[in-house]
Parts: structure tokens; C-alpha cells; sequence
């Protein structure tokens, strides 16, 4: 059995990469609403292969989860792409 200072030093270094994680993620997000806002109400194009890989990253966070970030094109489409 690990020792209780070994499960703390765990916990407090997944909590730190959680937290780095989270700050990159926020950052992401921001950046994506502030090129939307530049892109205003011209729709994006993309290639067959920039569609292909938004599909395949949008797949693993799935429906529910697209709708909880700011995509540039909306959760269906990306969806359907895949």
C-alpha cells in the first residue's frame, strides 16, 4: 500500500496537470470566439482534409460535449463530416 504523503504528492500533481490542462483549454476556447468574431457572417470553408480532422477530434468528445464549447462550425456538422 502506498504511503499517505506518496497518495498526497499524487493528488497534488493531478491537480496541477488538471488545472494546466483546463488553462490551455480556456485559452483555445477564447482564441476560437474571437476568430469567430473576425469571421463575423462569412461561413469558413475548410478543405476535405481540415474536415476530416476536426470530424475525427470531434468524435471523441462526442455530441454533448461540442455543445459545451465554442465550435467554429456547429456540433451536427462536425458530426456529419465523420
Amino acid at each position: 500500500m502506498h504511503s499517505p504523503q506518496l497518495q498526497f504528492l499524487i493528488l497534488v500533481i493531478a491537480g496541477w496537470i488538471d488545472r494546466s490542462q483546463q488553462n490551455v483549454i480556456e485559452y483555445l476556447q477564447e482564441e476560437n470566439r474571437i476568430l469567430r468574431e473576425k469571421l463575423a457572417e462569412k461561413r469558413p470553408s475548410f478543405t476535405d482534409r481540415q474536415r476530416r480532422r476536426l470530424a475525427a477530434k470531434a468524435k471523441l468528445i462526442g455530441r454533448q460535449g461540442l455543445f459545451e464549447i465554442d465550435t467554429v462550425v456547429t456540433p451536427d456538422t462536425l458530426l456529419r463530416w465523420y
